[in-house]
């Protein structure tokens, strides 16, 4: 369980750049595999994920305890669902970049600090895919996007991202009867992602 100590308001906040160029000291995990920003536990997450030129770039809506090699269900899921749509690799990335097992426990307000930083980091992931390769966005927050109003404009900054860099977004699974995409656990392990109308669900929120 990941209980945030307090609002994210009230933590030390590297922003993405600065906690990318300080990745490499921490020597816990293989660093040719997996994708870690920031590289040591601490109160936020804005990437963990593994290496390839096609990853399945996956959008929940905030991390919890999974780091590498230590992953939770819902990674596990997300790993076995982008192995079986033929992706090289996967990233774990969220609507905000706050640790909280429990979405009731996210920031009441927005930190807008922590938001542009998880900004930057989406940017990079969506800049670093291979060449000629078109991003593909699983859209997989659930129903949880209803937890906070700001989550929904964090999306819509996502999805103007996404368009500069031309990506494609995918959902897995029954959508709910709002129309939000399905979140990855319980998904079956041979669940196939399908393209997602990002625009059109945009209109409904």
């Amino acid at each position: 369980m990941h209980i945030p100590s307090g609002a994210s308001q009230t933590v030390d906040v590297l922003d993405f750049e600065t906690a990318l160029a300080l990745s490499g000291q921490e020597d816990s995990y293989d660093r040719t595999r997996w994708l870690y920003v920031p590289d040591f536990y601490t109160e936020y997450r804005y990437i963990l994920g593994t290496r390839g030129v096609n990853p399945l770039i996956c959008i929940g809506i905030n991390p919890s305890t999974a780091e590498p090699d230590n992953l939770d269900n819902t990674l596990k899921s997300v790993s076995r669902i982008a192995a079986g749509n033929g992706f090289d690799s996967w990233i774990m990335f969220n609507v905000y970049a706050q640790r909280a097992t429990n979405p009731d426990d996210m920031d009441r307000t927005l930190n807008m600090r922590l938001h542009e930083a998880n900004m930057a980091a989406f940017r990079y992931i969506l800049s670093h895919v291979g060449e000629g390769v078109s991003p593909a966005v699983w859209a997989a927050w659930g129903t949880i996007i209803e937890k906070r109003p700001y989550l929904k404009d964090c999306v819509r900054d996502m999805v103007d991202l996404g368009k500069e860099h031309g990506a494609h977004w995918l959902c897995a699974g029954k959508r709910s009867a709002k129309g939000h995409p399905h979140h990855p656990l319980y998904l079956r392990k041979d669940e196939k992602t399908t393209l997602f109308d990002i625009e059109g669900y945009l209109n409904t929120l």
